[in-house]
């Protein structure tokens, strides 16, 4: 399945404050980096670890909707999280677009904003 999003669609771009909001109200927020880029920088304290696009940016849209929808629910905000905040505004506007989640936000800039902001940082789990 080839992977469209329209152009009126507006994921909500969040700073680092604006995700620890999301945090602190208890919406997911999903890390959808691959497991060597959580082993090398770490992860945000409270993510889910759920890869979207492989090394050689391919992905398994209906496995991945299948755990998406164990985490995330459509009644409540949740926001994506990559290195740089290009995957998840990509995968925000396919989801928001296409598939009508209506609260998607991802965090602009990614965990090198993060980072930089000299946001908290976690192991992954083994």
């Amino acid at each position: 399945m080839l992977m469209t999003t329209p152009v009126e669609s507006r994921v909500g771009d969040l700073d680092p404050a604006g995700l620890r909001a999301l945090l602190a109200a208890g919406a997911p927020v999903i890390d959808i980096r691959r497991e060597e880029e959580w082993e090398g920088a770490g992860i945000i304290p409270g993510t889910h670890l759920l890869t979207f696009f492989d090394a050689y940016r391919r992905y398994d849209l209906a496995a991945w909707l299948a755990a998406f929808d164990r985490v995330a629910d459509r009644e409540r905000p949740f926001a994506l999280v990559c290195r740089n905040g290009v995957r998840t505004r990509r995968l925000g506007r396919y989801l928001q677009g296409v598939l009508g989640w209506p609260a998607v936000h991802h965090l602009a800039g990614g965990l090198t904003l993060w980072l930089a902001e000299g946001g908290d940082i976690d192991l992954p789990p083994e």
